[in-house]
Formats: structure tokens, sequence, C-alpha cells
């Protein structure tokens, strides 16, 4: 496979993942929301060892989760802010990108075989949820790591039309 590349706004950073991401998250959670200034983040999810820093070093933000209290630590430059990726104490193999970083954000796939929406209890109102995704309340697993039930909805809904 083609190592597809990205980096932050200054080009100080770069990266690369080698290989296609294990899943797309899209998280609707507050700490998303103001992690992105947007209404959600795109985060494709690779193995540690399908992913290496190529060209600089990001300095890190370490962020205790007020769901699971366990550290999030968001990797960025220095120089220019741009958010990279993140790793988790609760997910020690993976790392999660801002998709939007990459050179090409539309290389992966973003499907309903590829991605599922969570935290969907916080999302913006006005968020459409496409037909056919997993769904989510909260996150996929509770602390304990208990898998969550998803929801799939038959036509896309905005999320003020979703009872929570």
């Amino acid at each position: 496979m083609t190592k597809h590349e990205g980096g932050c706004l200054c080009g100080a950073i770069r990266y690369a993942a080698s290989a296609p991401p294990a899943r797309v998250t899209i998280c609707h959670c507050k700490f998303c929301q103001r992690a992105t200034g947007s209404a959600f983040l795109l985060e494709p999810v690779f193995a540690k060892s399908d992913f290496a820093v190529l060209a600089g070093t990001p300095t890190i933000y370490d962020h205790i989760s007020g769901g699971s209290g366990k550290r999030v630590s968001i990797h960025f430059c220095a120089t220019c802010g741009t958010k990279l990726f993140m790793s988790f104490e609760r997910f020690t193999e993976i790392n999660g990108v801002f998709g939007g970083t990459f050179d090409d954000p539309n290389w992966f796939e973003c499907s309903d075989q590829t991605a599922r929406h969570i935290f969907l209890d916080m999302a913006h109102r006005a968020t459409v949820i496409p037909a056919d995704f997993d769904v989510f309340h909260a996150h996929v697993t509770d602390n304990d790591g208990n898998p969550q039930d998803a929801l799939r909805f038959d036509t896309p809904r905005t999320v003020a039309s979703v009872a929570k």
C-alpha cells in the first residue's frame, strides 16, 4: 500500500499512515467539539504500527477524559497549533488522527461499513446522521470494556429528530 501523508499547517511536522484505518470514528463528544472547534471529529483510527511521524516532534497535551478518567494525549505542532493525532491510555495500541490533516483527507473510506458515530447525545442538533451507520448514544464500550448497543436509522436524520 502507498503511504498516505499529512501534517500541520506550517509543515514542521509530517506523518504517514502505511495501511487503511482500522475504523473511522465520527465523534460528537464535547471534548472533540472543543478540540476541533467544530461539531464533530472525523477520526480515522490506525494501529500504532501503521502510523509514523516522519518529520518534526509534536508537542503533547495530556487531558483526563471526563468519561473514563483515562489520559487522552493530543499531539500537535507547537509552532502553528495544528492538532494532528491522539493517543490513548485506554486504547494503547492505536492512534486517532484528526482526519482533515491528511494531504488528501478523502483517501480513506468513510462508509456504513467502516465508520460509526459516537456520543450522539452530545451532538449538535442540526447534525445529520446518515442512514445505515452504527450510532451510539455514548461510547462504543462502557468504562469496563463492555460493548454497547448500536442504533441504525433507515433514513438520514438530524440529531434534533432523534429522541434522547
